[in-house]
Order: C-alpha cells, then structure tokens, then sequence
C-alpha cells in the first residue's frame, strides 16, 4: 500500500465491510447515523454541511469525499461547501484560543 488514504476503501466503508468484525455493533452504528443524518429539525443539506465541515475540522480524507459528493448531489453550490469549512475553520481557531485561557490562568497563578 503506497498511500495511507486509498479512494476504493471508502467503497468498503459503505459496503458493510466492517460489519464482519462485530454485526450488531455495526447495525447499531447504522441505525443511529441514518436516523441522525436524516431529514429532522435541521434539513438534510444542512446536517450534510455541517458533516462536510466536520469531516475537514478533524482531516478525515474519507468523510471530505463522501460528504463533498453528497453536498454536491444536493445541490449544494461550492461557495456554500466552501463557507461551510470557513465556519469549521474559524470554530478551531476559536477554540484554540479559548483554551488559552488556560495557560494564562496558570501563569497568572504562578507569577509573583
């Protein structure tokens, strides 16, 4: 294997693959994500952008495939897919920074 990321597994994600591992567990999984991806209080085109954002805030390559052909199979336009992972983007420099408070409440602590 030359790459750690090969397109053709993603194939062997949504074959069911894994459910030879442990069946119930991937029922279970199954059930769940169709019943939370599906249409609700939140649209399925916003539940899918919310994914394609998600899918780049922790680098899943398997999920920005799936999701960007699902965005775009619902007609969702580039601009808002791009939007979407602007949002995702500046959620983690928020965050990172948030978190900061942190570190200064220990040198504020530790300083004389």
């Amino acid at each position: 294997m030359s790459e750690y990321f090969n397109k053709s597994d993603l194939d062997k994600f949504n074959s069911g693959d894994l459910a030879e591992l442990h069946k119930d567990h991937w029922d279970d999984f199954l059930n769940y994500y169709s019943n939370v991806m599906a249409e609700g209080k939140l649209s399925v085109r916003t539940k899918a952008l919310i994914a394609l954002a998600v899918a780049h805030a922790e680098k899943c390559p398997y999920c920005i495939d799936a999701y960007t052909t699902k965005c775009l199979d619902l007609g969702l336009s580039k601009e808002e897919m791009m939007e979407a992972v602007h949002v995702a983007s500046a959620m983690q420099a928020g965050i990172t920074l948030v978190t900061s408070v942190q570190m200064k409440n220990i040198i504020d602590d530790l300083e004389f």
